[in-house]
Order: structure tokens, then C-alpha cells, then sequence
């Protein structure tokens, strides 16, 4: 067996079964779950129709893993209209089976396990993936840690220079998860000139970049570079998906672009890999890319939810709204000592609510695991199912005093 395989945690959701197996949640209410990020809006009817109609020849033949130009095409037309990004659909875009996939298949494109203290930067708290690839690529990760002062801004300033001269990749996740931050231009700039001298690789994880709060979306990576002039991208690849966008996290489906010295070598990977995109999921995402008005209806929808949630629970507890994403990253009351699992299990077991603890979404590092005493709420369910999560919570923290 692969030995570096036993280096991989738990995956959240495994702990947060093991944390309530002994839990019997009240019976006086529905059972209601915040705790996994899985979009639960309804799928846009176009999507399926691409679907089904591509059925007839779709599956008759293997598809190509750099995937069909026409795909690629509508990937680079839609970076076009978001961030005012000229790409070119050949050598800079390239389909994958979903962001996780092509976040964990990355790092075993770029790590070099051969060179002394491999290393891989990324946020902590963070997704989970980020670690797992690292470990698998034969590397080492490093949890830089958020800021609670700066909206739970990654601090990027607290890495070592040591750290950042063996450092070969650095994970981005922006808007963040379970935080919700953007990072500006500044920090982008902060994070290239990091780059250009120690020549390590940016990987931007913007899964979330279209679920937002503000009047201006999100700035993404590549659109940092090109306002900062880098217009060949050196190093840079930003990785996006039709999940959270489109409601199809079952579709599997998105795209990375970028740097092209980099999207030849991933190509190659894959290609081995085995991570060509069914010819019928291309011909839905397609149809997903080329269309926006669902997006907007999307984003007003969880703008409506995040309206009417958040001022009920910042009334009781530490949380605010968030830049973008569909999180709410929470502070435990001051009764339960900081104790997210505690607060966790006693909020299933008496109003039947999931959160997931924000310890799990972090790991202990420098003697501190910033993730402690805060819980991640998922808001992905209807309007109506999110407020009633909400009011039960407020009335389990108003029932300690």
C-alpha cells in the first residue's frame, strides 16, 4: 500500500458522524442540516434538457480529456464576460470533473517530492482536499492561518520566509471557505511577487466566486494578474466549477485556466489519469456556461436567505455577512467556553439542527487551531427551511442564559 495514504485525515463529515453517534436528536422537531455545502437550489431546467437531448449520440464514443473545443470555447467566453479575460481556448482552458478533482490532480502535476521539504501553502481553516493532495504529492502542507480582525482574511504575512523558499504550491480560496473572505488586489499583488521569487506554483480555488453580497463580484486570480500586467498568467491557475454556480454539484463539471506552461503538462497528467469529461456532461455544461440569467436568479435567491437569517443569529452569536459564498462562519457563545463540538451536540440532540463544528475545517497549528469555538452554517437549503434552523438555534442559545 501507498505508506503516504495513512497521512490523510478524516474526512469532516466522517468526524462530525462520529462526534453524533451517540446523539439522539429531539424527536419534537424535523431534522434539519447546515453542516454539508451542497447546493440544494433547484437545477435549471435548460441544464437537464442539454442533458438528456446529448443521451442520443453522447455516450457512443470516448471523449477527448482536453474536451471538446466548443466546451473550452464557452469556458473562455465566460472568463471573457466575468472578468474581461482574452484567453485563448486551446492552451489556456481545459475542462475538469469538478474543482476537487482538479485542486487534488494539480499538486501531483507540480510537486516535486525529490527536492528537499516540499512544501504546499494554504488557508487554515481550509478544504480538506488541499491537505490530501499535498500528502499524496509526497509534500508537506503549511496552515496559514486567518485573521478574526481582518473578516478571517488568511494572513499571509505570518509564513515564514524559510517557508516560502521550499514552498512549490500555494492554495487560494477566494471567496473562502468556511470564511467567506475575498482577497483584494494588494494581497494578489503580495502573493505574485512571493511567487516570482521563489517560483512556486498559485492554484486560486474561486468555486464560490458567483454566490456573493456586494454590489462588485468577487476579483478573481487571473483578473488580479492581467490588472496588475501580468497578462501570461507565470505560475497562476485559477480552478472553477458549475456547482454552487448552476445547482448541478451532481454534474461534476468546470474548468481550470491560466498559465499555458502549466495547462500542458496537467493536460499530460490527465490524459493518464483517466479524467476525460463525458461527452453528455459537456454538452449541459455548455449550456450552463453560456447562460447567466439562472446565475442571477441564484445569487438573489441566497442574497434573499442571507437577509433574513443573518440579522436573527448575529442577535445571539459572533457572525456577520459574509463577503460572498453561502456560508456563515459563527462564533460560539461565551456559555459554551469556546467548545464547538459541545455546541454541535447539543444542538442536534435538543432542536434536531446540524451545524459542523469549525475545528474540524482546521488543524492545531503554532499551538492554536483557529478553527476552535466557531461553527460553519450552510445556507443552502430554502429560505423558509434556513429561517426555522435559525430560530430554533436562537432559541437553544437564548435557553442557557
Amino acid at each position: 500500500m501507498n505508506p503516504l495514504l495513512s497521512r490523510l485525515q478524516p474526512y469532516p463529515f466522517e468526524r462530525l458522524r462520529q462526534l453524533f453517534a451517540t446523539v439522539t436528536p429531539s424527536p419534537d422537531y424535523p431534522a434539519i442540516s447546515l453542516g454539508i455545502g451542497e447546493p440544494r437550489h433547484a437545477t435549471p431546467e435548460f441544464i437537464k434538457s442539454a442533458l438528456t437531448a446529448a443521451l442520443g449520440t453522447g455516450l457512443a464514443s470516448y471523449p477527448a480529456t482536453a474536451g471538446e473545443p466548443t466546451l473550452r470555447e464557452a469556458c473562455a467566453a465566460w472568463m471573457q464576460r466575468r472578468y474581461g479575460l482574452e484567453l485563448n481556448p486551446a492552451t489556456q482552458v481545459l475542462p475538469v470533473n469538478g474543482s476537487r478533482e482538479a485542486l487534488f490532480a494539480l499538486a501531483q502535476t507540480v510537486i516535486d517530492p525529490t527536492r528537499a521539504g516540499a512544501t504546499v501553502v494554504h488557508p487554515n481553516p481550509f478544504y480538506q482536499i488541499y491537505e490530501g493532495a499535498a500528502f499524496l504529492a509526497g509534500a508537506q502542507p503549511y496552515y496559514a492561518p486567518s485573521d478574526p480582525s481582518r473578516n478571517f482574511a488568511v494572513d499571509w504575512d505570518s509564513v515564514p520566509d524559510d517557508v516560502w523558499a521550499r514552498t512549490q504550491l500555494l492554495y487560494v480560496c477566494s471567496p473562502g471557505n468556511p470564511t467567506g473572505a475575498v482577497m483584494p488586489l494588494a494581497e494578489w499583488q503580495k502573493l505574485f511577487e512571493l511567487s516570482d521569487r521563489h517560483g512556486f506554483v498559485i492554484a486560486s480555488d474561486e468555486c464560490y466566486s458567483e454566490i456573493y453580497f456586494r454590489d462588485e463580484p468577487p476579483l478573481g486570480g487571473l483578473e488580479a494578474a492581467m490588472k496588475l500586467g501580468r497578462t501570461d498568467f507565470r505560475n497562476l491557475i485559477a480552478l472553477t466549477s458549475l456547482s454552487k454556480r448552476s445547482n448541478v454539484p451532481g454534474l461534476r463539471s468546470g474548468f481550470v485556466a491560466g498559465d499555458a506552461a502549466l495547462i500542458k503538462p496537467f493536460l499530460l497528467y490527465r490524459t493518464y489519469h483517466g479524467s476525460a469529461m463525458s461527452p453528455v456532461v459537456q454538452a449541459a455544461s455548455i449550456a450552463a456556461w453560456n447562460d447567466e440569467a439562472h446565475v442571477v436568479e441564484n445569487r438573489r435567491m441566497y442574497r434573499e436567505k442571507f437577509a433574513a437569517v443573518t440579522p436573527l443569529l448575529s442577535a445571539v452569536m459572533d457572525v456577520a455577512l459574509p463577503d460572498a459564498s453561502f456560508y456563515l462562519w459563527a462564533g460560539v457563545p461565551a456559555a459554551w467556553q469556546g467548545n464547538d463540538t459541545a455546541f454541535a451536540r447539543e444542538l442536534l440532540a435538543q432542536y434536531n439542527v446540524t451545524v459542523l463544528p469549525g475545528s474540524y475545517l482546521a488543524r492545531e497549528a503554532a499551538g492554536h487551531n483557529p478553527g476552535q469555538g466557531r461553527i460553519r452554517m450552510a445556507l443552502v437549503a430554502e429560505t423558509a427551511e434556513c429561517l426555522e434552523a435559525a430560530r430554533r438555534i436562537v432559541q437553544f442559545i437564548l435557553s442557557r442564559g
